[in-house]
Formats: C-alpha cells, structure tokens, sequence
C-alpha cells in the first residue's frame, strides 16, 4: 500500500482544491455540510449529527437504497475516520475517534493533513507488527470481524483505501471535464 500511496494515490489529491472538496456532481450527495444545514439522522439515543466541529458528515445507518454518491470531502471523512483513524485508537494506542467525535477539515488543505496524518498513524502501527501479531486475532475492535487476523485487516484497510482513493481521483477527473 506504502508504495501506491508515495507513487500514485498521493500524488493525485496534490493541489486538491476547496471547490473540488465540495463539489456535488448530483443532487441529493452526501457531503460535508454546515451544522445549521445538516440533516439529522435516526439512531437509538434519538435523532443525531455526525460530527464535532462546525461541519457535520452526511449519514445514516443502514445506509439507504441505493447508497448515495458521496463527494470528495464525504470520502477523505470516511478514510480518516471509519478506514484509518478507528483502527488506529483500536489497535495502535490512538485517541478515540468516531462519526459522531470528529471535527471534520472545512478546506481541502486541512483534509489533506488530516489524511496525512492518519495514514501515518496507520502506516506506523502496521509496520511495527511482526509476524507473531500479524497472525494474532485482530481482536473487539473489529466487532464480527474479531476472530480475523490482523493480516487480513491490514490488507482490508488497503483494498478500502485504494478504493475510496481511487473514487476521488474519478471524482477530480470528471470535476476538471465539467466545471
């Protein structure tokens, strides 16, 4: 993963603008959105937002039929929080962080270092697991997935970052080809 993200995934959000961070390509996206804006979504302790700061992330779980289309700034909020930053406060030592806890970057630049930063955080974790903990249970953290080994996680967080990444450069092609 290390490599693609150093030779090509990077590379792609190099000179990420704020307008394409929130650029909905159709109507009824999931995006970030201003708090007063927000559309809050049923859970068990009532009707919530997703988000600590003065922008909040679409959601809903389960999600509906058929998934919306998310932007880029939705995207880079899902792989800092629910792809990177989770599993490292699960399995690294990193701070608690969930949908609800996150204050989400209101610019592309402020994005791009939260994804930095995470993926950092990540990449450091993994490369300290030798083959013993590889092999280990990945543990509650990963709810159903606890029995799992944590080499299977490891390449499941990498098929959702080249994914999710993957969305994005997409998503800045075809924003380049119609704006």
């Amino acid at each position: 993963m290390d490599l693609h993200w150093r030779t090509q995934a990077r590379q792609r959000l190099t000179g990420l603008s704020d307008a394409e961070y929130f650029w909905e390509p159709v109507p009824d996206v999931w995006t970030l959105r201003p708090r007063a804006e927000a559309r809050p979504f049923p859970t068990p302790e009532g009707d919530r937002m997703a988000g600590a700061g003065a922008l909040v992330i679409d959601f809903a779980h389960p999600p509906p039929e058929p998934e919306p289309v998310t932007t880029i700034a939705w995207r880079l909020g899902h792989i800092v929080v629910g792809v990177l930053l989770a599993r490292v406060a699960g399995h690294f030592g990193g701070r608690p962080v969930d949908y609800f806890t996150h204050t989400y970057a209101e610019t592309a630049d402020s994005a791009l270092a939260q994804l930095d930063d995470a993926y950092a955080q990540w990449l450091a974790g993994i490369r300290a697991l030798d083959a013993k903990a590889l092999a280990a249970p990945c543990g509650p953290a990963e709810g159903p997935w606890a029995e799992r080994s944590m080499a299977t996680l490891v390449l499941h967080i990498n098929r959702e970052l080249i994914h999710h990444l993957a969305e994005i450069a997409l998503l800045r092609d075809l924003h380049l080809r119609t704006t």
